[in-house]
């Protein structure tokens, strides 16, 4: 794969074209992380619409550990998001161009410490469902705030509720009857064929990512986090390369 295409993936310089890859990419990561961690856990992490709701459920049922581990989870997620926004913005003040390869590296070394120590942790559940529930959704919120930040909040990886939305509000347009009005008309409805195909390829890399995490964790057991985090590190590590390099250059004048 050519060093200039990954370098576009995460360098400080963005495009559409750089935004849809690297969404794509994420995509398929968070699908993966998403449907291992299901298989390891019992439990989807990627998204914490289904969490917050089982917080109500489980204080109905008297079930106060489950409670906790939710309200963990959701800490958890909005602390991966807070680490993405403190990463990149410390990256931009420096004027790195790892500004968003940094959260990866991040998401990278966490998935492989989850990897690594899954199996010991396994020997002694009650520690090892909490903590796992919240690596995972740690991971999710960190990569969700830097796709959000990179891309102006028009791409999300994590969870496809907004992507299927979208998907259907322009079905909806595509659909619509615009009758004899003029096409050149400012009330014209059409669809944003542009954005059905960056959408669509979002979804179809989170089942795709999905279809992998389900298959290497059964296969590899924990150690099925590797080649997801290979893909993070894939993409991020030629602009951190580009900073250290400069990084060097600067201490040896």
């Amino acid at each position: 794969m050519p060093i200039n295409y990954l370098r576009g993936l995460t360098s400080l310089q963005r495009t559409e074209t750089s935004n849809r890859r690297l969404g794509c990419a994420l995509a398929f990561v968070a699908g993966a992380a998403n449907a291992g961690g299901f298989i390891a856990i019992g439990q989807y992490t990627s998204h914490m619409s289904g969490i917050v709701s089982s917080v109500a459920d489980n204080a109905v049922l008297g079930r106060t550990a489950l409670v906790f581990q939710a309200f963990g989870a959701v800490l958890a997620f909005a602390g991966g998001a807070a680490t993405s926004a403190i990463l990149i913005n410390w990256g931009r003040q420096r004027c790195f161009q790892s500004v968003y390869a940094i959260p990866l590296v991040i998401e990278a070394l966490v998935l492989l410490f989850f990897g690594l120590l899954g199996p010991d942790l396994l020997r002694h559940e009650f520690v090892y469902l909490p903590l796992t529930v919240a690596l995972l959704c740690y991971v999710m919120g960190l990569q969700n705030a830097m796709i959000t930040k990179i891309s102006k909040a028009e791409i999300r990886t994590t969870h496809v509720t907004g992507l299927i939305t979208d998907i259907g509000i322009e079905l909806g347009r595509a659909l619509y009857w615009n009758g004899d009005m003029l096409a050149t008309d400012a009330r014209f409805v059409r669809a944003n064929r542009p954005k059905v195909i960056l959408l669509t390829s979002l979804l179809l890399m989170f089942v795709a990512g999905g279809f992998f995490g389900a298959a290497t964790f059964e296969r590899l057991g924990f150690l099925a986090t590797v080649p997801i985090a290979f893909v993070l590190l894939l993409c991020a590590f030629v602009p951190l390369l580009d900073d250290i390099a400069v990084i060097g250059k600067q201490r040896k004048d």
